[in-house]
């Protein structure tokens, strides 16, 4: 019943979209700038931003139209770091129009098959190999006319205060006063070792739905305007403990050492084992993060199919934080207080 709800919602959602005004502006802006007589506008699933995403059939070709209404929707990002990437080899959708000013861009369409509808345990080595490949390439990408803000304290920071607000707070109804101090001293070591990590380009939501699977297995990269420069770990911990699909705890062990052996400037550095660390507290950070997220889409923007994610993410922080002396503040805490509260809403 609830993923019948669930579709229900979504396709009231599309048809409010057709029509609003804003679809009207992006139709126009299709016809009139872009010179495309559609004979079909399909409205897709989007991500859990503002941002929407339509596939339009003109003649023999299919394309995309991104419409992001919010400033902090940032295309210019978008086209700047996707012209990077593509420059570097790696598969991003080429910019074929862009009104900026408005919002819309137009791209090339890398079809339907995402590494999320794809992946399975016969071809998650070679999948994730590829993955981890471009990963490799993507962390060196410079960009020269944006200035990719560094993900620093401050901002870990605040993402915790909004982990405690939205998911703690106002989704699990949870008082955290008592605790709050020993929390804040726990969550002080992950952006310790946050910050101790080499810097790099980071694409912030590299996992498995915002990647394609395109001809000959190449990957395809999208969502990457929100990029930052910060650790080094942050990428790989959203690929391989996937908040939206998970893996034999033994196949990730294995896919992260994958990636520490092929990354000489990395084992030259960091031992397996630190190296393994970091990871593992970098995935608490962004599950955090990830756990904040579902909750606003469910408590503001009464989007409930998020829900079904926070389990996965959950035992996440849950799992990894029992291996950390300096987190059993932390793992106490959500093994029995937030775990008894998880079970009424997700």
């Amino acid at each position: 019943m609830a993923k019948c709800t669930e579709k229900r919602h979504t396709m009231e959602s599309i048809e409010a979209q057709k029509q609003s005004s804003r679809f009207q502006q992006l139709e126009q802006w299709i016809a009139q700038d872009c010179g495309l007589k559609a004979s079909s506008i399909q409205a897709l699933a989007g991500d859990a931003s503002f941002r929407r995403y339509y596939r339009i059939k003109a003649a023999a070709e299919s394309v995309i139209a991104m419409d992001a209404p919010h400033k902090e929707d940032n295309c210019e990002s978008f086209v700047s770091i996707a012209k990077a990437l593509r420059q570097m080899g790696l598969h991003t959708p080429e910019i074929l129009a862009a009104d900026l000013s408005k919002g819309f861009l137009l791209l090339s369409d890398f079809g339907d098959t995402t590494y999320l509808k794809k992946l399975n345990l016969e071809n998650a080595d070679n999948l994730y190999g590829n993955a981890i490949d471009a990963l490799a390439i993507l962390r060196t990408c410079q960009i020269a006319d944006r200035n990719i803000p560094f993900f620093k304290e401050d901002w870990m920071w605040r993402e915790w205060n909004w982990h405690k607000e939205w998911f703690l707070t106002k989704l699990l109804g949870l008082q955290i006063s008592d605790n709050e101090k020993k929390l804040d001293e726990c969550f002080a070591h992950i952006v310790k070792s946050a910050i101790s990590q080499p810097q790099v380009f980071m694409h912030r939501d590299y996992h498995s739905a915002n990647l394609m699977v395109l001809n000959d297995n190449q990957v395809g990269i999208l969502d990457f305007q929100d990029a930052f420069i910060g650790p080094i770990t942050y990428d790989l911990v959203s690929l391989l403990r996937d908040c939206y699909i998970d893996w034999p705890e033994e196949r990730i062990t294995q896919w992260v050492k994958n990636y520490w052996q092929a990354s000489s400037d990395i084992s030259s550095q960091i031992t397996l084992n630190a190296f393994m660390r970091l990871f593992d507290l970098m995935g608490i950070e962004r599950h955090l993060k990830a756990l904040f997220t579902f909750a606003r889409k469910q408590v503001r923007d009464q989007q409930a199919q998020y829900l079904k994610h926070i389990p996965r993410t959950f035992n996440y922080v849950v799992q990894v934080s029992e291996r950390y002396p300096e987190l059993q503040t932390l793992h106490h805490y959500f093994d029995t207080i937030v775990r008894e509260k998880i079970i009424c809403v997700a």
